[in-house]
């Protein structure tokens, strides 16, 4: 069988990832299609500089349970419908958004844009089903490495659009055209891709509307990992409310934390409907997996991507502020934290598919805690060409351990991935959240050393916890013929 990773291949499962690693650029250059083009929404509409980071923090609220949805949705329906239907609505949000000229319309439609940022989840599920546990790994690095890109290119060309159109709503056509970008790809990936290999079955769930666990001890768990993603959703209401951005009042904060813990409870009885059947029959062997697995994985996820997304947000004003650079400057400098992805991403994988998967992740986030230990240390008397070459290796290292954490997601139960996926992109986005928070109350050194104590944490999970997977998994299919699938 032909080992080979022919990456620049378009044909075969090469052009499935092409087709999908493209879908969530898109994706990702909706979400933040508004970014680098604030100061002239800003300029147009009047906005005060506490309703523009509003603006900010509203474009991922909805993030963190949207993975969850999307996941669940992907692994009932098949990745093919979700992405085509992710990426047409969003396209249509976009234009909303785009001819919005109120504040109010603008933070409603940027809320509802938040649920963009779950398609990274949606092609964890397709690429897992198409390549071989032996490659999975490079190839879900390669596309969360080019995907997440869309970022980086939103902020890159965006404005040289807006300002070819010219005028106070240059931006207004600048987002329109991303809207049209996706509402065309999502047409073409719908007609262009397939859930599976010819002759390959696509295992969904047995019920719906939560996670299958296999024991009561993984119930427990269960319950216990869905409590932060609330915590972080809590948090961004009070970053919103009184005394700190004042978008919301007393009163409506107060129905949001009520609501958040209606939610959990309704969320967890969700849960226990759908496996209460453990506690009356155990769960055949075959069937069986870890939940721990899931847990681990998350607990990574929270600390490099999550730490991905708090540093990107700082790094520019750390840059300008320790070195005393032009705004522009420190921008070009702190932006190859999150160009590293290209490369990185897909190496964290391709390490895992080589030499152990559960191995690589512990070298890559004790690398992660080693390089923001080193970034703790950054002050104006270092050289900045030292500090940027600190910040260089320790995003290589975060990256990395975010290829490696996916690595690992398609092989724990493959009729589950999507929402395996969900729950530990949800986590990646929580990590951002409570990052943030902590550097609202303490100096950027502290922020760094914060990471690195967390990275700490996962590492010990790691090692304690998580099983490198070996032999098949099982799967049975309708008729009850069992079928087993490679993942080491």
């Amino acid at each position: 069988m032909d080992t080979r990773f022919t990456l620049f291949s378009f044909s075969g499962r090469y052009r499935i990832l092409h087709l999908t690693w493209l879908a969530f650029f898109i994706s990702f250059f909706v979400w933040f299609n508004h970014a680098p083009l604030l100061a002239a929404i800003r300029d147009t509409l009047g906005l005060t500089d506490q309703q523009v980071k509003a603006l900010l923090i509203i474009n991922v609220a909805l993030t963190i349970p949207a993975r969850i949805i999307v996941g669940m949705l992907v692994d009932r329906y098949g990745p093919r419908l979700i992405y085509a239907t992710l990426l047409v609505v969003s396209s249509l949000l976009c234009f909303a958004f785009a001819v919005a000229d109120s504040y109010e319309q603008m933070v409603l439609l940027r809320f509802l844009l938040g649920f963009v940022g779950a398609g990274f989840v949606i092609g964890i599920r397709m690429i897992g089903e198409w390549f071989p546990a032996r490659q999975v790994g490079v190839a879900e690095g390669v596309y969360g490495g080019w995907g997440n890109f869309g970022s980086a290119a939103a902020a890159m060309v965006l404005p040289g659009i807006a300002l070819a159109f010219g005028g106070d709503e240059g931006w207004r056509y600048a987002l329109a055209i991303t809207g049209a970008i996706a509402l065309v790809y999502g047409v073409i990936y719908y007609f262009s891709v397939s859930n599976t290999p010819k002759g390959s079955t696509y295992f969904k769930p047995k019920r719906n509307g939560a996670m299958e666990v296999t024991s009561k001890g993984d119930l427990v768990l269960y319950l216990i990992m869905n409590i932060p993603m609330y915590i972080a959703l809590a948090l961004l209401t009070w970053k919103l409310g009184p005394g700190q951005l004042e978008l919301l009042n007393e009163v409506v904060a107060g129905g949001i934390y009520l609501t958040l813990g209606v939610l959990y409870a309704i969320q967890s009885l969700r849960i226990y409907q759908i496996n209460r059947h453990i506690f009356t029959a155990p769960v055949p062997r075959i069937e069986q997996y870890r939940f721990r697995q899931v847990a681990v994985l998350n607990i990574a996820y929270l600390v490099t991507f999550g730490s991905e997304l708090a540093v990107v947000s700082m790094l520019p004003l750390f840059f300008k502020d320790t070195f005393d650079l032009s705004l522009v400057l420190a921008g070009m400098l702190a932006s190859g934290f999150a160009l590293t992805n290209l490369i990185a991403r897909p190496t964290g994988g391709y390490i895992s598919d080589r030499f152990g998967r559960r191995r690589t992740l512990m070298v890559f986030l004790l690398g992660l805690m080693l390089g923001y230990l080193l970034m703790s240390f950054i002050d104006s008397d270092w050289p900045l060409i030292a500090a940027v070459a600190v910040t260089m290796i320790c995003s290589f290292f975060v990256q990395s351990g975010e290829g490696a954490v996916f690595a690992m997601v398609p092989l724990v139960k493959r009729r589950l991935t999507g929402q395996v996926a969900g729950m530990a992109g949800a986590y990646g986005n929580v990590g951002g959240v409570l990052f943030l928070t902590v550097l609202s109350f303490v100096s950027p050194q502290v922020f760094f050393l914060t990471i690195a104590a967390a990275a700490v944490v996962a590492l010990i999970t790691v090692v304690l916890f998580l099983d490198e997977p070996q032999g098949h998994m099982h799967e049975v299919l309708p008729d009850g013929t069992v079928q087993m699938i490679e993942v080491g």
